[in-house]
């Protein structure tokens, strides 16, 4: 360590096997708590500790504050509460306080399940969803009919992006399909409960008839992309399901495709009209932001900002 109570941003990337990027879009985030010395960033071992329990499966807490706040925002234009973890997010969070600072942008780091939860309760106002149909290999209408009924809703597609195997580098076990899940030589790491990686997984085991008993390791959740593959990086598993974005993020991975997904944003129609929703899919379609992303690699926005679907 760089002094006898903290870690520098490289220290805390060598780590995590994540870069020092990385690592400084977690602080900005405030997933992982930090402090300065003048220009310098510091952190220190009981918060490093914290994040790694945290991206463990027991999310980081709300203040009061900010949960009402999120309250507040759910039920008065003054602003957005955005559920979703793609980085894609805060970029376009980042470009919405640019372009209307007398309003107030939240995020909220959940999976597209609990994001349209939040959506249909009334304490999030945009959500983001990834969620596959096994029987008819559609995305994400069918689980907006069902988890928010009878609620007029509109769908537009953020992005695409590949989900696949995190595996060590050359995939020296050779892990290329949903079967080798199930092999006695191979420990799987999981999403939670909820999220789009893990219906992607559910639904996948399912159609081929295996028994999550039959996965090593599917009782072991994390709670993001980035952890996943962290996880694997640092050996404690062979193999684990997330986005090729969260590859390109992890030293020591290889990325294995599997299933092209549609990563859409959704709210309710009656919102759509607002000034500050309608502000949400101009950033969407503007040569700037598409430019901005795409420049990220790992995205296919070809549909970005079109309206997929009216419920």
């Amino acid at each position: 360590m760089s002094d006898e109570s903290s870690y520098t941003p490289e220290e805390v990337a060598k780590i995590l096997k994540i870069s020092r990027f990385t690592v400084y879009e977690l602080i900005k985030r405030g997933e992982l708590t930090a402090y300065h010395i003048g220009r310098k960033v510091r952190v220190e071992p009981a918060d490093l500790d914290r994040y790694k329990q945290n991206a463990k499966g027991c999310p980081p807490a709300l203040t009061q504050a900010t949960v009402k706040a999120t309250q507040s925002l759910a039920n008065l234009d003054e602003g957005l509460i955005i559920c979703g973890q793609d980085m894609v997010l805060d970029i376009l969070t980042r470009q919405l306080q640019a372009e209307l600072p007398q309003l107030r942008f939240l995020r909220h780091y959940i999976g597209s399940i609990p994001g349209l939860l939040e959506l249909y309760q009334g304490s999030a106002n945009l959500v983001t969803a990834h969620l596959w149909d096994g029987d008819n290999g559609e995305y994400n209408t069918p689980y907006v009919r069902r988890l928010l009924p009878g609620q007029r809703t509109i769908i537009y597609n953020l992005l695409y992006r590949f989900e696949g195997f995190y595996v060590a580098k050359g995939n020296p076990k050779a892990i290329n399909s949903w079967n080798d899940l199930t092999r006695s030589d191979v420990r799987f790491v999981n999403r939670e409960c909820g999220s789009g990686a893990r219906v992607l997984l559910d639904e996948q085991l399912r159609k081929l008839d295996i028994e999550t008993a039959s996965v090593q390791g599917y009782g072991h959740e994390e709670t993001s992309h980035l952890a996943v593959a962290s996880f694997v990086a640092r050996g404690e598993a062979d193999v684990g399901l997330g986005t090729e974005k969260g590859a390109l993020q992890v030293e020591s991975v290889d990325f294995i495709p599997l299933h092209k997904e549609r990563y859409d944003l959704v709210m309710r129609k009656e919102d759509a009209a607002k000034p500050h929703f309608q502000k949400v899919i101009a950033i969407l379609r503007s040569t700037a932001f598409r430019n901005e992303v795409a420049g990220l690699g790992g995205y296919d926005i070809s549909d970005m900002g079109k309206l997929m679907a009216e419920l």
